[in-house]
């Protein structure tokens, strides 16, 4: 199996320390990682599968499967968007404000359409705080999409929430502390493959207030609920370490960090 990335790294949008640690575990598990290379067409071999042939002259070939994953696009063709008020931005996608109105009042906008956090309970989160708005009563209910956790079922599982260490430093400057760890799940003790794990704890200020948590390894979506909410309450990195640890387990890291 064969990873083409256009740069030189994975879930550019994550905290970097996931698209570091998701690529040295595919690596690890024998998959090839062809960095800075741009597909320039796919062709197909007279009864021998595809080839990929790349800008820079390199070619994939045989494979049997070509996996195109560069995103989406808002699906609005045929909505008759150009003949209303209803405005798109730069990307495509329709443009609201943080209540989901539309540029014309009377037009609202929930979902992928929107361009925010492409994620199936978001748009369902967003639609619940629309209706209670409109049919509820709660005249100033809307979704935060602050502090949304999100997973990456992939091999391992990845679980992220708040903000990176990048962009904690970008809005609080010195006032960020980090702490991270990078070890072998006690699972794996006595196993022949060895994965590591990775997590990070990303707070901000003198009582440390958790501002980010991110997770690479076995559990960490299951793991990351419960501590969403934590961080979405506030907790600090002494609440964090006045919990008693579950062990053996990955999170128990994130209640033990030093």
């Amino acid at each position: 199996m064969s990873l083409v990335i256009r740069g030189t790294s994975v879930l550019k949008n994550f905290e970097s320390m996931l698209g570091e640690g998701c690529l040295s575990m595919l690596q690890a598990d024998g998959v090839e990682v062809l960095s800075n290379a741009w597909p320039e067409s796919v062709q197909e071999l007279a009864g021998r599968g595809l080839s990929v042939q790349l800008r820079d002259g390199r070619t994939l070939a045989p494979v049997d499967t070509v996996l195109w994953a560069i995103g989406r696009t808002a699906l609005v063709t045929g909505l008759g968007l150009e003949a209303s008020a209803v405005e798109l931005d730069p990307y495509g996608f329709v443009s609201v404000d943080k209540y989901q109105v539309t540029t014309v009042p009377s037009v609202y906008a929930i979902g992928d359409v929107t361009g925010r956090l492409q994620l199936t309970p978001v748009a369902i989160a967003a639609g619940r705080r629309l209706s209670d708005r409109l049919f509820g009563g709660h005249p100033d209910r809307h979704l935060d999409y602050h502090n949304v956790p999100t997973v990456i079922f992939g091999h391992p599982p990845i679980g992220t929430v708040g903000l990176s260490e990048a962009a904690a430093r970008d809005l609080h400057g010195e006032e960020v502390r980090v702490y991270s760890s990078a070890f072998v799940p006690l699972y794996h003790a006595l196993t022949a493959r060895k994965p590591r794990a990775h997590v990070k704890l990303v707070t901000v200020g003198p009582e440390q207030r958790i501002v980010g948590l991110h997770a690479i390894g076995e559990g960490a979506d299951e793991m990351l609920q419960g501590f969403a909410v934590a961080v979405r309450m506030g907790a600090t990195k002494r609440d964090f370490d006045d919990t008693v640890a579950i062990h053996p387990t990955v999170a128990e890291e994130l209640v033990t960090l030093r």
